[in-house]
């Protein structure tokens, strides 16, 4: 008789604790809905997320500051959308241009904009994609917390910056992720969600799933420099310049070596010129600041040189590489 009770307490807490877990999942699947997403910044990336998430059939709100940047941002979006409709007609997805032309429409008719922050205040998720400067962010994210909801998500689209100090300035350190997208956004599939030790499990779960119900491949990372891929690839930049520092290689011999004996699409430093020396610099300079005893976080002196002088690759159409839009023609 003692054994049955016993064996009918274990069954009662069995299916107590197998009920308390059904309710926490049912809990966490309801939790911090996401209907409609802000978008901060229409720039190079901040245009590309609100494009994507409202393909995905999301109600966005995108806002700049000034007019004048909301329709050039809205324009890139109307240009690539037009891009994508010839696309899925040449390639038989749709029957006539007008299709896509229509479709098109039905994406940009979830697209509203604005100008205030305020614009914002009843989204579900804001995903941040202004300047990277790391005093700008928090001071944005200072002011953000006090006018949106309450329960809104924040993510910051930084590449380089760390997101706990703008987590703690928002004032919802639980409630915020790093949501770092690739360009174009429309194209790279992959996205950085980042989580701090402040992130709620539930929020950084329901943010990844955001993640995949606009077409992307999330993979999650710490708040580390750089996260997984400029982490990685970051230091490999400096790597290269730095064997140009010492005479070690030339630059064409450095880039053909790692596309024909790593496989890679592009060579370092035409790459470090594709991406921005600029950046690059930015990038370096601010890591090795902030964490001066890693020895992979230095600045090679080519690099700076190409900077002084403008020179800052692909956008100024010279780095260690002659530009002609997007095409590498010429060593400099």
């Amino acid at each position: 008789r003692l054994c049955k009770l016993t064996m009918m307490k274990a069954s009662s807490s069995s299916f107590l604790r197998g009920f308390k877990n059904h309710v926490r999942s049912f809990s966490d699947m309801t939790a911090y809905p996401i209907k409609k997403v802000g978008v901060i910044g229409l720039g190079l990336m901040g245009h590309g997320v609100a494009q994507v998430t409202a393909q995905a059939g999301y109600d966005v709100i995108a806002i700049e500051s000034q007019p004048d940047v909301v329709r050039a941002g809205m324009k890139r979006i109307e240009d690539s959308l037009e891009k994508v409709a010839a696309r899925e007609f040449k390639n038989g997805k749709i029957k006539t241009l007008q299709e896509g032309t229509d479709k098109s429409k039905e994406i940009l008719s979830r697209i509203k904009t604005g100008t205030k922050l305020s614009d914002a205040v009843d989204c579900d998720l804001i995903i941040e994609a202004i300047v990277e400067k790391e005093d700008v962010k928090i001071e944005f994210y200072s002011q953000l917390g006090h006018i949106v909801k309450p329960n809104a998500i924040f993510a910051s689209n930084t590449s380089s910056l760390s997101i706990t100090p703008m987590a703690i300035a928002s004032g919802r350190p639980s409630l915020f992720v790093g949501l770092h997208f690739f360009n174009p956004v429309q194209i790279m599939k992959l996205v950085e969600v980042i989580k701090t030790p402040h992130s709620d499990p539930i929020v950084f779960d329901r943010v990844t799933e955001f993640t995949k119900s606009i077409g992307k491949v999330p993979v999650s990372c710490g708040d580390t420099p750089g996260f997984i891929v400029n982490r990685l690839l970051v230091p490999y930049l400096a790597q290269a310049l730095l064997m140009l520092d010492r005479g070690d290689a030339t630059i064409k011999d450095i880039d053909v070596s790692m596309q024909l004996g790593a496989g890679h699409p592009m060579g370092p430093i035409q790459l470090a010129d594709y991406v921005g020396l600029d950046t690059t610099y930015s990038i370096l300079s601010g890591w090795k600041e902030a964490y001066p005893e890693e020895p992979s976080f230095c600045i090679p002196k080519c690099l700076v040189e190409k900077v002084n002088s403008a020179h800052f690759g692909r956008k100024t159409g010279k780095g260690f590489y002659i530009w002609e839009g997007d095409k590498a023609v010429a060593v400099a």
